[in-house]
């Protein structure tokens, strides 16, 4: 039988807590200080990127002050004094920097499911993830263990748009995905990049010219410009029609096109790239005038 789907985001706080009363009933959890030797990294940790200068600083900080927030571990089967990191694999990673030879543990007895969906939560809830590290530990939950998009998004405490817009990252080709692991290109540079032709040259050109997220949508609106429906040519719209485009284009930061009908109709095509693109559309033309 499936383990019940329940929200786990309490923060590492609320486990210390828990593995304390639990601790005082059972001998298999509980905080402890442990050889650090004995403790190792998980597969399921959906972070797999750590800054060399990050882990300077930590390793630094411990060495003087020691290992102060403990990591959250669970026994491994089958090795009797082995632990398995559920959260907190930088601080570790970082003691072994600073040469400690012991850590203070939080022993908890998790699933795999409990265990990705604790990683996944305590990274998010620190920003540690990159987009695609973040994206990877959402498809995991729902390959394995059926999530429904709504469900995950209470899980983790995010909203569902956010879940859906870090999903489609992982659309990008790979080489995309691996410059925004880097920290070459962010999240709003990669989701501009989503359902583009040519993305990976894209991709290369943003990082050797430095472009901001505004410049890259405003160069993909460019480029897919919304197409004139049969018989209204761009190029037999007057001067005037094409100038309101640009003038509301440059407003909007979004590809605008006017399409001629019969008399005086016609219709404003407004071309949006993301989600987050639609959403801060929507939100202007809702506004009420003169309002701030």
């Amino acid at each position: 039988m499936a383990a019940p789907k329940r929200r786990l985001g309490r923060g590492l706080t609320s486990l210390i807590n828990e593995a304390a009363d639990v601790a005082a009933a059972t001998g298999l959890e509980g905080l402890r200080t442990v050889a650090i030797e004995a403790v190792k990294p998980s597969s399921l940790n959906p972070r797999t990127s750590f800054s060399e200068s990050e882990l300077k600083e930590l390793s630094d900080s411990i060495r003087a002050r020691g290992v102060v927030q403990p990591i959250v571990v669970r026994p491994v089967n089958g090795e009797a004094g082995g632990f398995e990191i559920i959260a907190g694999e930088r601080r570790w990673r970082a003691a072994q920097a600073a040469a400690l030879h012991e850590i203070p543990v939080i022993v908890r007895d998790m699933t795999d499911q409990q265990a990705l969906e604790v990683a996944i939560i305590e990274n998010v809830q620190r920003t540690d993830l990159n987009a695609i590290e973040e994206a990877t530990g959402y498809r995991k939950l729902i390959d394995a263990y059926k999530y429904k998009q709504d469900e995950l998004a209470g899980i983790v405490g995010k909203s569902r748009s956010h879940l859906t817009n870090t999903l489609r990252l992982l659309r990008l080709p790979a080489s995309v995905q691996e410059l925004v692991r880097g920290g070459a290109l962010s999240a709003g540079h990669a989701r501009a990049l989503i359902g583009v032709d040519e993305a990976e040259a894209l991709a290369r050109d943003i990082v050797k010219r430095e472009l901001s997220v505004r410049d890259v949508e405003a160069l993909i609106q460019r480029r897919s410009k919304v197409k004139s429906t049969p018989g209204t040519k761009t190029g037999h719209k007057n001067a005037d029609t094409r100038a309101a485009e640009r003038e509301l284009s440059d407003a909007l930061g979004l590809g605008v096109s006017m399409i001629s009908g019969k008399g005086e109709k016609g219709e404003l095509r407004i071309a949006f790239s993301t989600l987050d693109q639609f959403e801060d559309l929507r939100r202007r033309l809702l506004k009420a005038p003169g309002k701030r």
